[in-house]
This record gives C-alpha cells, sequence and structure tokens, in this order.
C-alpha cells in the first residue's frame, strides 16, 4: 500500500476508510506555528505531520512524503500562497487543503477562491483563534473509520532511530487540587505510524531490549525534568520499571549515581506493578530500602485485590500506593470498589505511605476519592497524558478540572 494514499491519483473517495495513519503537511512561513499547529495535529489528532516553510520546500515533501492534507496558513504574503497553490496543481495534489488565517481576511477568502478554481479539494477555512476540536471537525473524513494497526518494531530500533520520548500526565493534590507530581510514560512518534501505544513496542520480560528502554525512561526523566526547572517548573517525576531492572545490582547501582545534584530536585519515584511487586517481595523491599538513600523511592502501582500481601510487613520501605484504575473508576456507585478503596487507605496510613487514586474520570469519582481520604489523584478529568512542552505550558497555567470526560 502506498504510504499517502490508497491510490495517489484516487482523489477524496478514498479518504477515511484507510487504516494507515493519515499524513498532513504544514506549510507556514512562521516557525512557532507551524510548531503549535503540528503539536496538535500529532498529540491530540494522532496523526503524522510534516513541516514546511514555503513553497520550494513544499515542492519537495510532497513527492517524499505523499501527505493527504496540506494546512496552509495565510499571511500577509499572497505571492507565497499563490506559489503554493500553483505547486499543488503542478503536482496533480489529490487531497485536502485546510486554509488558516484570521476571521475575516480577503486573503483566505481569495486562497479559497482561487483553489476551488483550480480544482482542489478545498476544505471550509479555518479562522483564528480556534480549538483544537474545531480543527478535528474539519479533518474528520482523514480519521480512520477502524484504529490503525501498529507497527512491529524493536525497541531498540526505535531508540536508535530516536523515535521515543516520554509524555507526562499530571498528579494532583487531592485537597489543594495543586498539581504536584507527574507519572511518565513512553510513546514512539513513528514516521509513518504516528503516535504508538505502549503495548506495540515494549519488550517481553526476558528481551534485553528492555534494559535498553528502561535506560531510557531513566536518562530521558532526569533530562526533562532540568526542562522543567527551567521553565520554572519544580514537579517531581515518576517513571514505570520493571522489577527485572531492579534485580540487576550494577544497573540499580548506575541508575543510583544519575540523580541530579540540583538543590531543587526532590527524588524520582519508580512505579512497580503490584503484581511485580508482590511476586518479588524480598528483593522490592531491600531494593526499596537501598535507593531511598539516593532519593528514589518506590511506588506500588496498579493494587487491588492483592493489597492483603502486604499486610504485616515488619519492612515496609515504599512510599506510595496507587489503586488500581479499575476500583476507582466508578467507585461512587460501586460499594465494592470503595471497600478495596478504603482497604488500601488503611493499609498505606498504616506505614506512613502516600495513597493515589488512578483512572479518576469523573467529578463524582473525585468527589469520592476526597471523602475516603486519598492523598493524591490522577486520571483523565484532570487531562490525558501529553508531550512534555505541552505539560510545562499546561503546568504554569495553573490547576484546571477537565470537564470534557464528565
Amino acid at each position: 500500500m502506498n504510504r499517502g494514499f490508497d491510490d495517489n491519483r484516487a482523489g477524496s473517495a478514498a479518504f477515511g476508510r484507510r487504516k494507515v495513519v493519515p499524513r498532513v503537511c504544514v506549510v507556514d512561513g512562521k516557525k512557532h506555528l507551524r510548531a503549535f499547529l503540528c503539536e496538535i495535529i500529532e498529540d491530540d489528532l494522532g496523526l503524522v505531520t510534516t513541516q514546511c516553510a514555503n513553497a520550494d520546500e513544499l515542492e519537495a515533501t510532497l513527492g517524499k512524503h505523499l501527505p493527504d492534507i496540506v494546512v496552509l496558513g495565510v499571511s500577509a504574503d499572497g505571492v507565497e500562497v499563490g506559489n503554493v497553490l500553483q505547486i499543488l496543481v503542478r503536482q496533480r495534489f489529490s487531497g485536502k487543503v485546510l486554509a488558516i488565517g484570521t476571521r475575516e481576511s480577503i486573503l483566505v477568502k481569495a486562497v479559497q477562491q482561487v483553489g476551488e478554481e483550480y480544482g482542489l479539494a478545498m476544505l471550509p477555512p479555518l479562522t483564528t483563534p480556534f480549538a483544537a476540536e474545531t480543527l478535528r471537525e474539519r479533518i474528520s473524513m482523514l480519521i480512520p473509520r477502524e484504529p490503525a494497526a501498529g507497527p512491529a518494531v524493536r525497541a531498540s530500533e526505535a531508540l536508535h532511530a530516536g523515535w521515543l520520548e516520554l509524555w507526562y500526565e499530571g498528579k494532583m493534590d487531592a485537597r489543594t487540587m495543586a498539581r504536584c507530581g507527574a507519572e511518565a510514560s513512553v510513546r514512539m512518534r513513528h514516521p509513518n505510524w504516528g503516535v504508538v501505544a505502549p503495548a506495540c513496542f515494549i519488550p517481553e520480560a526476558e528481551d534485553p531490549d528492555l534494559l535498553l528502554l528502561s535506560d531510557f525512561v531513566i536518562d530521558r526523566a532526569i533530562e526533562d525534568w532540568r526542562y522543567l526547572v527551567g521553565s520554572q517548573n519544580t514537579t517531581d517525576i515518576s517513571i514505570n520499571l520493571p522489577v527485572s531492572f531492579l534485580k540487576n545490582r550494577w544497573a540499580v547501582r548506575d541508575f543510583c549515581r544519575r540523580m541530579p545534584s540540583h538543590p531543587a530536585f526532590g527524588g524520582l519515584l519508580i512505579e512497580i506493578d503490584s503484581a511485580e511487586v508482590i511476586q518479588n517481595m524480598d528483593v522490592m523491599i531491600d531494593v526499596a530500602k537501598e535507593i531511598r538513600l539516593k532519593n528514589i523511592a518506590v511506588s506500588i502501582d496498579n493494587l487491588g485485590t492483592g493489597w492483603p500481601a502486604l499486610m504485616g510487613l515488619e519492612n515496609f520501605p515504599f512510599a506510595e500506593l496507587k489503586v488500581d484504575r479499575q476500583f476507582v473508576t466508578g467507585c461512587a456507585n460501586d460499594r465494592l470498589k470503595r471497600t478495596v478503596c478504603h482497604r488500601i487507605i488503611e493499609l498505606a496510613k498504616e506505614h506512613g505511605a502516600r495513597v493515589v487514586a488512578e483512572g479518576v474520570e469523573t467529578r463524582a469519582d473525585f468527589a469520592a476519592a476526597i471523602e475516603m481520604g486519598f492523598d493524591r489523584v490522577q486520571g483523565y478529568l484532570f487531562g490525558k497524558p501529553v508531550g512534555l512542552k505541552k505539560f510545562a505550558r499546561a503546568s504554569l497555567s495553573g490547576p484546571i478540572l477537565a470537564m470534557q470526560h464528565e
């Protein structure tokens, strides 16, 4: 299958039917506007983007990347916009064209009219300012009707190619609603498939690539923490690591040596799946006691009905317990779920550990989490995981309770 269209001359009939991820080319003379549009299209819509600053760059991009849609920033330079339209016609571009410009702009109207006269498939223009949802509506016919199949890519290949990055989901103080931390999750930004979920590339426990991936997560989290500090954010970061990494004594010692000596560094939190902790309890207790001396703490993640296995421990070096989202989502109206939450909260309080509700998606569940005594909450009610720069901007804007998921 062609990387652009099912048939590069097929026109709009194939749009929305393909299972591959659509490609978008953003053409604008202003670098910051290109970056802004690409961020929305990639992170919010999940599409693959390329950028062009002018008509000459577009001419080379059309043949190389085969975009499905061209997003054209319309500025005061009508000559350059006219050249872009002429190139699209000359290259027999059969995708869609979306013009973006200021409201009531004469040039936007002219571009729309000329494009239609040239025979280009012009979408209704988008006027600034606009919301991400408005952009989604404009190009909704490009979103595949069925999810794109994930590419089979080894983590080592993705690391070598530089496709991996960390996205961040905020943790909120349940009492003050201030953002008090962030959980990092790894994402792949594949050149053909866009943003790829971890399930498509996370190695199995015995795969040597898992150690390489763990090293990447640690290094990138520390690098991202330094970026956040530089942008006036002092957010504490938590990362997910497998028990197999912590069983490697050399890896753990090297991990400890990498911790920043910066006075603002509040420590790093490692989240370990509860099933792995319970199965390797003695090892986890020893490791948790060792690394906490290096400003690294352990959080037990996805804790649910297995909580009784943590009772009666003489040594409890774990800083945090996170209740599995399946017992938090919908807990406001489910007595059984609230019972599990109460038991884990009591266990955490008994040992002086913090307790977190993950998977908070409605105001009702949030209210229930506060009533039960959770210290922190996280979930889509407060925002989905986003890229580093977007997270940094959101952090500076202050705590905002997302309403769209009610």
